[in-house]
Parts: structure tokens; C-alpha cells; sequence
């Protein structure tokens, strides 16, 4: 169950926020004057690590998450690489089942996107 977290600063870069659980991380980008500049949702963490994410300036984008090379002396840095079908129904079933704890507008945005992603490649 996603639960609500403070928001982190790190040096140079705007505050953001890392909610997750074993299904997602829900990694949120603030503005400085509060308001949310863009979310990365991630997804089927533990079979096939896929994001969604959205940025207010940009848009959309959908790819999976490569790990990286499984051997442990070798370099495993994940990389974001091309994608298929954005599987909605079930993500946002979740995410309704799995965000009930966190923040009602934050909530309300993801949910409000993940339709929005998929009017739009319907008529891509």
C-alpha cells in the first residue's frame, strides 16, 4: 500500500517525492512554488518493471525498465528503453486499490493522467 511521504530536496535538483510498494514506486517532480511538475509511476516491479511517466512540459512517455546485467561485478545501471501496449485497466485498478493512504489530489492526478495517456494513444 502506497503511503504518503515528505517531500526530499537534493542539492541542485527541484523537491520531489518517492512513494512505493512492491508493485509500484510513484516518483513525483515539484515546482518550486509547490505545485507538481511531473510523475514517474513504475510498475510490475518485480516481473516486468515498466514507467509511466508524465511531465508537465514534455508530456507523456511509456517505456520498460531494464535492469541491467544480472552479474553482480558488472555494471547494473537501469536504463529506460522502448515499450509496448500500456497495460491501463490493470494499472489503474491497482493504483486505485494500492493509493487510498496517500495524498487525494496527488491521487486524483495520477488517476486523472493514466486516462488522459490512454484517450490520447487511442487516437495517436
Amino acid at each position: 500500500m502506497l503511503k504518503n511521504e515528505p517531500p526530499r530536496t537534493i542539492a541542485g535538483e527541484p523537491p520531489r517525492r518517492w512513494l512505493a510498494d512492491e508493485y509500484f514506486d510513484l516518483i513525483v517532480w515539484y515546482q518550486p512554488d509547490g505545485g507538481i511538475d511531473g510523475f514517474q509511476l513504475c510498475y510490475d516491479k518485480l516481473r516486468k518493471e515498466r514507467a509511466l511517466t508524465w511531465i508537465a512540459s514534455q508530456g507523456f512517455s511509456h517505456l520498460a525498465i531494464d535492469a541491467g546485467e544480472s552479474k553482480p561485478r558488472s555494471n547494473r545501471t537501469p536504463m529506460l528503453v522502448a515499450d509496448g501496449v500500456f497495460p491501463a485497466e490493470l494499472v489503474q485498478a491497482e493504483f486505485a486499490r494500492r493509493s487510498q493512504l496517500i495524498d487525494e489530489d496527488l491521487r486524483r492526478l495520477v488517476l486523472d493522467k493514466i486516462d488522459e495517456y490512454v484517450s490520447r494513444a487511442r487516437y495517436a
